[in-house]
């Protein structure tokens, strides 16, 4: 295999983390006297991290005001912070997949751009904190996805060049990300991608799994 690091995104990608997301969400809109928004809305939202997520959530015929905006990050960290985790699920393949790219002793890492706080937490609630030697959240780095200087980051922990580093995200903004980095970028097809599918012909690989996506690299 020439790869010699990996790094994973997280919301998408190992997780699906979309019911908690929504449930933060609605306790609050409701907190701050705001409209519902649906899951299927939620989900459409999620990808750019906390601050954008909460802004697409708050804004109807305009942006939501500075004030409004900050009240409304307050509160979804509060909110967050007591379901993160409760309802996450791993899509199919993310168990064995982990696992085996794991036992190939390649170092891993996850790099998102959800905040350090709630990152730590998941993997822990989850068990799956002990494959990873690095974590790279949104806000370890000045910069968040698709600037490459989380990836970057994640590479210099794992001891590796970017070169020689493979993302795995389900996203634009993943497959963004590791072009400016100068990674080799796979994608699955389960993802969020803002609503939007993403297309084989932008990354190097569509793999349906973590396990193909294992299966392909060790013939790169």
């Amino acid at each position: 295999m020439k790869f010699r690091s990996i790094t994973f995104d997280l919301d998408g990608t190992l997780l699906d983390t979309v019911a908690d997301l929504a449930e933060a969400c609605r306790l609050m809109l409701a907190e701050l006297g705001q409209p519902p928004r649906s899951e299927a809305e939620i989900r459409r939202f999620v990808g750019r991290g906390m601050a954008v997520l909460v802004e697409r959530c708050l804004t109807r015929e305009a942006a939501p005001d500075p004030a409004l905006q900050a009240q409304g990050i307050a509160a979804f960290q509060r909110h967050y912070a007591a379901v993160n985790g409760h309802q996450a699920r791993f899509f199919p393949g993310v168990r064995e997949g982990l696992a085996a790219w794991h036992a190939t002793g390649l170092p891993l890492a996850v790099v998102t751009n959800k905040p350090a706080a709630f990152t730590e937490v998941l993997l822990e609630r989850t068990g799956i904190a002990h494959y990873f030697q690095a974590v790279v959240s949104g806000d370890t780095t000045p910069q968040r996805k698709p600037h490459p200087a989380p990836l970057l980051h994640a590479c210099a922990a794992l001891g590796c060049a970017p070169a020689a580093n493979l993302h795995i995200g389900d996203s634009r903004h993943d497959i963004e990300t590791a072009r400016n980095a100068g990674c080799a970028v796979y994608c699955v097809p389960y993802g969020y991608n803002e609503g939007e599918p993403v297309r084989a012909e932008d990354c190097d690989a569509l793999v349906a799994d973590l396990v193909v996506a294992l299966r392909l690299a060790r013939s790169a």
